[in-house]
């Protein structure tokens, strides 16, 4: 087994889910859904199992659009013209992004539907009591986006995983160091957590991963999520 093998599986993954989200506009539809999705569950009061199934229906939707965009690739490059399985078979993967999109829509509204009859100061003041799930959320949004700039301003220097537009280790490092401030209230665990947030960001420097404004940025992509879930939904 090689030495970096693993690494470059996560390389090899991240940069399927980037081209996917570069070349198909339902890919990125069904993304950006989910970020809104996943931020939605702010307000409401998910028990474990419901965002559970939250969290499954999404990543059933993108899953199966990226195994529709890899099949409908595989018979591109065997055939362009035209024969009735090859029509089938992309017909079928469509099927399968279909029934999973329509599952998804179910699960929103059995989760969602009732909620949204209760009002607004309920639903904030139970958020409030939840910080393992603005954790959850924070961290999901924030490897969201990263993927996404990723994906926008990616130009070709190094891999998708490791390296890119922005520094996807400083953001989430940055955003558990800001998450902790919020959780402990305590200045010397705040600044230890910042201490390892910026000796994060500097092995990725220090390793000619990212340069440091690619840090610099994903360091402030970390805080202001943080921020905005923690002081402005908790």
């Amino acid at each position: 087994m090689k030495k970096n093998s693993i690494i470059e599986s996560f390389n090899y993954a991240v940069t399927g889910i980037i081209t996917a989200l570069k070349s198909e506009k339902h890919m990125r539809a069904h993304y950006f859904i989910a970020i809104g999705v996943i931020f939605a569950s702010l307000f409401f009061d998910f028990s474990k199992l419901e965002f559970l199934i939250l969290l499954f229906s999404v990543s059933l939707v993108l899953v199966a659009e990226m195994l529709n965009t890899a099949l409908e690739k595989a018979i591109d490059m065997i055939t362009k013209d035209y024969h009735p399985l090859a029509r089938i078979a992309k017909d079928v993967a469509a099927g399968a992004v279909l029934i999973a999109s329509m599952n998804s829509l179910v699960v929103a509204y059995l989760l969602f539907f009732e909620r949204l009859n209760q009002t607004a100061d309920i639903l904030i003041v139970k958020i409030r009591r939840s910080p393992i799930h603005l954790t959850f959320v924070a961290i999901f949004i924030v490897v969201f986006l990263v993927i996404g700039f990723k994906a926008k301003f990616h130009k070709g220097r190094g891999t998708h995983f490791q390296g890119g537009a922005v520094s996807g280790h400083a953001a989430i490092s940055f955003c558990i160091a800001t998450i902790i401030t919020f959780i402990a209230n305590n200045m010397l665990v705040t600044t230890l957590s910042f201490l390892l947030a910026v000796l994060v960001a500097e092995s990725r420097i220090e390793g000619k991963i990212h340069s440091i404004s690619e840090a610099v940025f994903g360091s402030i992509l970390g805080i202001l999520i943080g921020v905005l879930v923690f002081q402005f939904m908790a």
